[in-house]
């Protein structure tokens, strides 16, 4: 009932076009940072540090700089992009008015969203792997080998638009309803900061749900050299076991599972 109360007080004081645009950014910016700023911050206290991936942390100019970028790079190209793509979800039938859809509804176009982003993200992922594209345009999500949570965004203006396109093709041919839409993004937003928070913790999604990458699935891409990382997924880990693109890390999980600390250290510096 309370969501229904809301959506109602939003139609009624807002246009369809400044929900979808203005209410969909001002969302991702509030989950987005309030979800990764507390990761700069035990970092640099020290605060849980026996649940971090890797003993090196990032510089205060280096977490500055990402700030920086971040917001330059969401109003610069988010924001642009979000009303410039706001004909074609309505031309598809997204709509903000009442009635809301069913939890049905809306949990089986979340999950068709989830499947069908992970599958055109691993192909593009791969793709910023070859030689140029890693050179020109993907090193710059790179340049943090050590990841935390904002991190997850800092990228290349043109992989934000070649890999947005993963987020935003699902809800783009089904035409959802926004709140659908918001909690999409949402749990989109929370998924990628959390695979970039560089912790793992006991109650990690990773330790329970069998399909999930998480944190230490994507810290082992970003340390590793751009022509041999592996695990290209942004969700699930099903196409790198697919398509045998996480070896290296399945091989480096045995290791430490036997004690053999010392050959995976040697594993993650080839």
């Amino acid at each position: 009932m309370s969501s229904f109360f809301a959506m109602q007080y939003l139609i009624t004081h807002f246009s369809d076009f400044q929900l979808a645009c203005l209410g969909s950014f001002f969302l991702h910016e509030s989950v987005f940072f309030l979800a990764g700023l507390p990761f700069i911050c035990f970092e640099r206290a020290g605060f849980l540090s026996k649940y971090k991936i890797q003993s090196k942390n990032n510089t205060t100019a280096a977490q500055e700089k990402c700030i920086t970028r971040l917001l330059l790079y969401h109003f610069g190209v988010n924001l642009p992009v979000m009303i410039a793509s706001y004909p074609v979800f309505r031309s598809m039938g997204m709509r903000s008015s009442l009635p809301l859809p069913s939890w049905k509804v809306i949990s089986t176009q979340i999950l068709f969203y989830f499947i069908i982003e992970d599958f055109i993200f691993y192909w593009g992922h791969r793709v910023l792997h070859t030689k140029w594209l890693y050179k020109h345009v993907h090193s710059v999500h790179h340049e943090y080998a050590t990841p935390f949570g904002l991190t997850s965004e800092y990228a290349h203006p043109a992989e934000i638009l070649f890999l947005g396109f993963a987020t935003i093709f699902g809800p783009a041919i089904t035409g959802p309803h926004l709140i659908t839409l918001w909690l999409w993004m949402v749990l989109r937003v929370l998924e990628t900061v959390e695979a970039h928070c560089g912790y793992h913790f006991p109650w990690s999604l990773s330790n329970f749900l069998p399909l999930y990458g998480g944190a230490d699935f994507h810290d082992y891409h970003h340390r590793l050299l751009y022509t041999k990382s592996g695990n290209y997924s942004s969700t699930f880990v099903y196409m790198d076991w697919i398509f045998g693109t996480d070896k290296g890390y399945r091989k480096l999980q045995v290791l430490k599972g036997s004690g053999d600390e010392v050959e995976g250290k040697q594993i993650e510096e080839k």
